[in-house]
């Protein structure tokens, strides 16, 4: 079987331009979907241990219901990943208002971010993969941000099952920038995620106040439910009574992750669906990790014929810490002139 790369119409936008959907098919019959809307991933047909391909990414089937959603199922995030306070920061001097869509806070580069945006699209195949080229003008004064950044992220589809994310901007002015993808996984296909086996590589993970911002200086993850060093079921601690599984209800936390060197990429995060011996690993060059379990989904949202149910998907979103703007012992997220943002992550597929 050959790796292939085609496109089909998927959808009209509010003002006429039409959406396409991209679909990369390696030699292994591993399928990745993704739009130009958003540039997000609707689908990743993956094979079990026998072979057996399963869907195991949440998503939908138009533009309308990713236009009309708010759980960035499978969307380019930016420019910010994650939650500033109050949407506000100050950088040289100058405080900055962004789109507040979160309570009090800004989430996700705001209510039109990225995600929501359609992005250009350039299609390329290599001996060893297929993939797509999605860029983007972000304007002076998006969603609150200044400068004018061009984005671009290349999503290529390896022989290994491996779709790696390959993010790039530069900006005119200094800006936050902190990009990711929001996927949703559920390796079995169906049901909920608390059988899935999740194993972090971090020792210390940020505690979160109101709002889910970051409070204090990372904390060990030793002797409490964040303790994901070894594999643990998702849901086995998830319930415990803890005050910051509380305040996520369930768990929504960055991870500071355990690096070989600053700017390596490697396994951030592995998960294993024991009944079907998927495994995903995610990998990354970036510092932190958010885990989320899917607290806030319900049987109200779904899509390509499924209920995205209570805790039915989780994500692991590889990122710079929460709120880092306005966190000098964060690891800063400015990004100046002439300086070129850059950061690959990956979802590798394997079976046990």
């Amino acid at each position: 079987m050959q790796a292939t790369i085609t496109e089909s119409p998927f959808g009209k936008l509010p003002d006429g331009r039409e959406a396409t959907l991209y679909t990369l098919t390696n030699a292994n019959g591993m399928t990745a979907r993704i739009s130009n809307l958003g540039g997000v991933i609707v689908a990743l047909q993956v094979p079990d241990r026998d072979g057996v391909l399963a869907d195991v990414c949440h998503g939908y089937d138009n533009v309308d219901a990713y236009l009309g959603e708010s759980h960035y199922f499978g969307a380019l995030i930016g420019r910010y990943g994650n939650r500033i306070a109050n949407g506000r920061f100050t950088l040289d001097g100058v405080t900055h208002q962004l789109d507040v869509n979160d309570g009090v806070n800004h989430l996700h580069g705001g209510a039109d971010g990225f995600h929501r945006q359609l992005w250009e699209a350039e299609t390329f195949e290599t001996p060893a993969s297929v993939g797509l080229i999605l860029t983007y003008l972000s304007i002076d004064g998006d969603q609150g941000y200044p400068g004018t950044a061009e984005v671009t992220v290349i999503y290529e589809l390896r022989e290994n099952n491996e779709l790696r994310i390959a993010f790039h901007a530069v900006t005119d002015k200094a800006t936050p920038m902190n990009l990711t993808n929001h996927a949703y996984f559920n390796l079995a296909g169906k049901g909920d995620i608390l059988g899935h086996e999740l194993t972090i590589h971090a020792d210390a993970y940020t505690p979160v106040g109101a709002g889910l911002i970051p409070v204090g200086p990372p904390a060990p993850v030793a002797g409490t439910p964040f303790d994901f060093r070894t594999p643990h079921p998702i849901g086995a601690r998830i319930d415990q009574k803890d005050d910051q599984l509380a305040l996520g209800s369930g768990y929504d936390h960055n991870f500071v992750l355990k690096k070989t060197a600053e700017k390596a990429l490697e396994v951030a995060a592995r998960v294993v669906e024991p009944v079907s011996g998927r495994v995903l690993e995610v990998l990354s060059q970036e510092p932190g990790i958010q885990f989320y379990s899917g607290n806030f989904l319900n049987d109200s949202i779904s899509g390509k014929g499924r209920i995205y149910s209570y805790r039915s998907g989780f994500c692991l979103e590889p990122q710079h810490f929460p709120d880092s703007p306005n966190r000098p012992d964060f690891p800063s997220t400015i990004l100046r002139p002439g300086e070129e943002y850059a950061t690959v992550m990956a979802y590798r597929f394997s079976v046990v």
